[in-house]
């Protein structure tokens, strides 16, 4: 089993999602706001719209880059998938 690497890259933290290219602003928002949350452990969670759920993955060499796998649900429906998260300043991913 490879050994995840631990780090406190400057994406660890909650991040609000600001804008996305499939759903509009109403829908990301609609019970909280939009967000994803990436821990030192490559562990983490996120919620928009009626999507949520726990993550899990792991941080490119330098930090810049989160890779990851989701489980969770979408309206109550078992729903799974895979994403990356990649920072482009320094408050801004």
């Amino acid at each position: 089993m490879k050994k995840k690497t631990q780090r406190a890259p400057g994406l660890v933290g909650t991040w609000h999602i600001s804008e996305m290219e499939t759903w509009d602003e109403d829908y990301f928002n609609m019970e909280v706001q939009a967000y994803i949350t990436i821990e030192p452990t490559g562990t983490g969670s996120f919620q928009f719209g009626l999507v949520s759920g726990g993550l899990d993955g792991e941080f490119d060499a330098d930090g810049k880059m989160f890779e990851f796998t989701w489980e969770g649900n979408d309206e109550c429906d078992p729903a799974s998938g895979s994403g990356w998260v990649r920072l482009e300043e320094k408050d801004q991913v």
